[in-house]
């Protein structure tokens, strides 16, 4: 093993300090492996991160400000980061499976929050706050979508609408709400498996977008963009869509 601290190995009464007996983790666990430090003979190894830091792994989609409170007060302010990083990462491949405009801005948000503290322009502290800003952004995301009464299709299709500031300012929210439950309807309706590599079949779908952008009257110097959002946007959900 390096001398590097690459791994910490806790006995059974440690573990219990270090916890302070929550979750019944003393009870369950004899060793904990915790990577402090990358380092030779690490690499292969296989780590729950959440177990280590003596917390419950959340449900991912929910985000709760309970666990977040928990992480904030971890003794261990590396092995906060690691596990806001973690729980951050594994949400942002969840959204990208479903809402592009989502994954992309808060995949942005993680990387500028971790390069500052990479390069030690914030420190561990300063970091575990913007990451726990950036979890809380998207569980305020996550209802936004509820609040507005759509699904978690409408919604994303939301979002590449309103990625549009000047958009939401001319339209508002409840005229974008019945342009993205139009266009997944329509949309939904006019792709099958391949639509994506069929040229034809592209050209008309974008033809469709556009004319149900301007029927609500969308901004038309900002309709290109929407479009190709909106058909990105399509290519992630149409799986699901032609197999259900």
């Amino acid at each position: 093993m390096s001398a590097v601290l690459c791994v910490i190995f806790l006995s059974t009464s440690s573990l219990d300090k270090l916890c302070g007996n929550r979750r019944g983790f003393h009870t369950s666990f004899r060793l904990r492996r915790t990577i402090i430090n990358g380092g030779p003979g690490c690499h292969d190894m296989k780590v729950d991160i959440f177990a280590a830091a003596c917390l419950e792994k959340p449900d991912i989609s929910i985000l709760s400000g309970e666990f977040l409170v928990e992480v904030r007060a971890l003794p261990h302010k590396n092995l906060a980061v690691k596990t806001l990083k973690r729980l951050l990462q594994d949400e942002i491949q969840v959204r990208l499976r479903k809402n592009v405009v989502q994954s992309r801005a808060f995949s942005e948000l993680l990387e500028q929050a971790l390069n500052k503290y990479h390069n030690r322009a914030i420190e561990a502290a300063q970091v575990i706050e913007e990451l726990i800003a950036i979890a809380k952004q998207m569980r305020e995301a996550a209802r936004r979508g509820e609040d507005l009464g759509l699904s978690e299709d409408e919604a994303a299709f939301y979002d590449a609408l309103a990625s549009n500031e000047s958009a939401v300012q001319v339209l508002g929210d409840e005229t974008l709400r019945k342009i993205a439950q139009e266009l997944v309807e329509r949309v939904r309706g006019s792709v099958s498996v391949d639509w994506s590599k069929r040229e034809n079949t592209r050209a008309q779908l974008r033809v469709l977008v556009k004319r149900i952008l301007r029927k609500y009257g969308y901004p038309p110097d900002k309709q290109e963009q929407a479009t190709e959002l909106v058909l990105k946007q399509t290519e992630v959900l149409c799986e699901e869509w032609v197999m259900s």
